[in-house]
């Protein structure tokens, strides 16, 4: 039995640009609550976005985000003694944490770089409809595209 959901809890916006999607972003990169450190690199790689693309760091940054977020995933059902792979809506908030889960995966994932230019470079190539974040994006689509014929399975 499940126990009571968990409150919503209100996130202040960032410090720099006054974003709450910003400061969202900053929590998801932090590890063991060094948040400065993690600041640091998100506000670095926005530089180098910046710098690189000679555009806003923040458009480039909300786009690079919608961009990454998917609309449908799969999830597993068991029915009767069978696991279907069943595409599934996704909600605007677990859509928005699934984008940056992935940016930020693709960007740990490369080598020999510092986090921030790392960062900078998926974002741009996420911006640009590129990279592995985008990729992992375009899979999800295809398994779900595959397993369409299960999509009555849903609740």
């Amino acid at each position: 039995m499940r126990g009571k959901a968990a409150p919503r809890r209100t996130i202040k916006p960032d410090l720099k640009f006054n974003n709450i999607e910003v400061a969202k972003f900053i929590n998801y990169i932090m590890e063991r609550g060094k948040k400065t450190i993690a600041q640091k690199i998100v506000y670095d790689a926005l530089a180098i976005v910046a710098d690189k693309t000679k555009g806003d760091a923040l458009e480039i940054f909300e786009q690079a985000i919608k961009n990454v977020s998917p609309t449908v995933e799969i999830k597993g059902r068991r029915v009767g003694g069978a696991n279907y792979q069943v595409p599934v809506a996704v909600r605007q908030e677990r859509s928005y944490a699934l984008g940056c889960r992935w940016l930020i995966d693709a960007a740990q994932a490369k080598k020999g770089k510092g986090m921030a230019v790392k960062l900078a470079e998926e974002l741009i190539g996420a911006f640009n409809n590129e990279g592995s974040a985008i990729k992992k994006k375009q899979d999800t689509y295809r398994m779900a595209e595959a397993n369409r014929a299960f999509a009555h399975f849903s609740r």
